[in-house]
This record gives C-alpha cells, structure tokens and sequence, in this order.
C-alpha cells in the first residue's frame, strides 16, 4: 500500500527520524494558515510547497515550488491544488492533486553547504535479507546514478538474527563521506531509520534526499512509504492512511467485492483461479500474441456472482479485446463456474462485446464444456492449454 509523502513522514518521525517538518493544507487559505504555524513552530521564513500524490518526479511536473512569502505560498498552493500532474511515474492523464504539503526551509545558509544524499531500505530478493542501498548521488533519479555511474551506489545487507549492527550505521556515514558531527548524526538516522523500516512491516522506504544541513544535521526531505499490505491487520492507524483517490479505480472495486486484481496494459482480459495458474496463463496469452489486460484471481469459490463480478470488472477495460477464462476445478467444480460463466453472460448482455475462450479443466470438465457449447452463445470453449492458446491466437486476428 502506498502512502503520500507526508505519511511516511509521520511513520519515520514516530520512530525517532528527524524529518524535513510540515504541514497538510487542502486549499489556498489553508495553505496561507499552515505556512504561519510552521513559522511559529521552525522559524522557517521559506516554505516549500509540495503536491501530494502517489508518483515520484514531482519536481520535474511543477509539483514542488519555493515560496519566499505568504503571498506566494497563497499563489502557488492555489495552482498545484487541483492540478493534473504529470510526471514520469503518471500516466499521460497525470494525477488530480487533492493536497499539498506545506514544509519548512531546511536549505538555509550555514557554516558548511548543504549535501543530498539517496538511501532506501527494502528486501533483496536474490539473498532473502533486507538491505540499505545508498549513494552520494541524493536528489538524482537513483536509476541513472546505477546505469551512468553504478560505483557511486553502495549496499548494506542486514542480518536478520541480528538486525542493523551499530558499525553498519557506521560504515554508511564513513561511505558518505562525512565526519564529525555530521558522522554522527548520519549514524543515528541510519539506525532509527532501520527501526522504522522493520517495525511499520513497510516493503519500500526510500529517502531521496536525505540532508545534511549547512549546520551538520541529517533529515529526511522526501518519503516514499511503501506498506505490506499483509502485515496491515498489525497497523490499523497505518491502514486507515489509504487513499483510494490515487488508486486504479476498477482495483478499488476488485478489492472490495473479494477480487484480486491487478490492471496491466494488455488487450487480453484473463480470468483465473489461483495466483500460479493466472501467471502461466498470462505467459500462454503472450505466445499467442497477445498481451494480459490484467491479473485476476476469482479464488478457489468461482461461483455465478464472482464470475459475473470478475466479468464486470475486464470489461471496465477498453482495451481488451478477448477474454481468456482458465478455470482448473479441484476444490471447485468446473460446472457451476460454467453454469456461472452463462449466467453472467445473459445477466450481462449487450456488456460482452468481446470473444470469451473458456477453459475448464479438472473435476466435470467434460459437463461444464457441453453446459457452454449448449448455451447458444459466442464462448469458445477448450480444454487442453494448447487449444485455449490456438484459439485466442485466432479471435485476436480477426
């Protein structure tokens, strides 16, 4: 689950992170009153002004303004709330912005110029450990600093049994070239950091930049949380964060009818049961020459309702110009899911415009193929893998 900047904020707070202070205004005026706290609250005489949106490069998409005084704050709040962003993480369409994040001046003037520097913690797949990547390289899109210049990109691999060891946190500051006090600092961001990571059961922190201010402090100007959603009944504060305004909308839907479902860009709509068998079905799609519209799990119960549900949903799609259906019936049995199928069919009516292939394999496979073939309407049926592939080879090229 994603959560907005100043979210993941909070999170990193909480656990003793020092953070780039702000606060969350939804309009102009609310801006101009966040603007004079912060004031009281930091000193700050800037105010950084910040869309808050579920997408990295805002900056690049004129999300992210500087405001020298409360008229401009009240200026540039005005034009970013309400605004389609587009950044290279939006769709063409970009992203409505519903708030922005009112935040201090950390770049102020000091005995030593302000350093940016990128850190993230996440799990690397291929050893099993979470580890810290990090470089010299803060405020860059970290995927040039790996492809121009990969030496400058350091990792950290934590130990589970032990968690983050003190001359870990160590080594990220010696790496990063600091000393004294900043040394220091950098250690302890490092390790309350790690905390936060472990104990929010977050897949994704990533701080880009993280500061050191002209007067040796580290903090975290930015905040991209990442949360598992599994691990979500542990946080019931955290699950109350979501915003479903910055989520594909059908996605919303699919979760909340029971439906695992994820939208991809493809011309195929797959509808499967069990996570295992929708991925080789969506390999099976692309050998075919066609691409997966989505993944979708109807689960083991593939009754009338979740078919004519799962039905609904691929047919949100433009895009799609066939429906895959590959059921295996072990605990569910291929006749009702094929009864299911017809059902949904006449319930949908004219809303199917679009070739259905059907395969149904597994306990009454050879009653749920003649329910289909008998039903009078356009569903192709199959049984063998191959044959599914053969047929949605043939529907696409007419």
């Amino acid at each position: 689950m994603n959560i907005h900047e100043y979210q993941g904020k909070e999170i990193l707070s909480s656990f003793g992170v020092r953070i780039q202070r702000g606060l969350v205004a939804h309009n102009a005026k609310e801006a101009v009153d966040a603007a004079k706290e912060l004031t009281e609250q930091t000193g700050t005489g800037w105010h950084v002004i910040k869309a808050q949106v579920h997408a990295g490069g805002r900056g690049k998409g004129g999300g992210v303004k500087l405001a020298k005084n409360l008229k401009e704050v009240e200026e540039v709040a005005g034009n970013i709330i309400g605004m389609n962003l587009v950044t290279p993480q939006t769709s063409a369409e970009g992203k409505k912005v519903h708030q922005v994040l009112i935040a201090e001046d950390v770049y102020y003037p000091g005995d030593n110029e302000p350093e940016e520097y990128y850190m993230s913690v996440l799990l690397n797949r291929a050893t099993g450990r979470n580890m810290i990547m990090y470089s010299t390289e803060g405020g860059m899109d970290i995927e040039s600093v790996a492809e121009e210049t990969p030496h400058l990109i350091f990792t950290e691999e934590i130990d589970p049994a032990t968690g983050i060891m003190p001359f870990q946190a160590r080594r990220i500051a010696f790496n990063l070239k600091l000393s004294g006090t900043a040394f220091k600092e950098m250690t302890k961001f490092v390790m309350s950091l790690y905390k936060a990571f472990e104990k929010s059961d977050s897949s994704l922190f990533e701080i880009n930049p993280v500061l050191k201010t002209s007067d040796d402090k580290i903090l975290a100007v930015d905040a991209k949380v990442t949360l598992d959603d599994n691990a979500l009944f542990r946080h019931k504060d955290y699950a109350e964060m979501r915003d479903i305004r910055e989520e594909n909308q059908t996605e919303v839907e699919a979760r909340e009818v029971g439906l695992n479902y994820v939208d991809l860009d493809g011309n195929v709509g797959c509808m499967v049961n069990g996570a295992g068998l929708a991925m080789a079905t969506m390999d099976l799609i692309k050998q075919a020459g066609g691409e997966p519209a989505n993944f979708l799990d109807v689960g083991g119960t593939a009754d009338a309702k979740r078919v004519e549900e799962a039905f609904r949903l691929i047919l949100k799609d433009e895009n799609v110009e066939a429906i895959l259906v590959n059921i295996f019936g072990g605990i569910v049995r291929c006749d009702r899911v094929a009864q299911g199928i017809v059902d949904a069919y006449k319930n949908l009516g004219d809303a199917i415009n679009v070739p259905i292939i059907v395969r149904l394999q597994g306990t009454n496979a050879d009653i749920a193929k003649q329910l289909i073939d008998d039903s009078g309407f356009k569903i192709h049926s199959a049984v063998q893998f191959q044959e599914a592939a053969d047929k949605v080879q043939e529907v696409l090229k007419k």
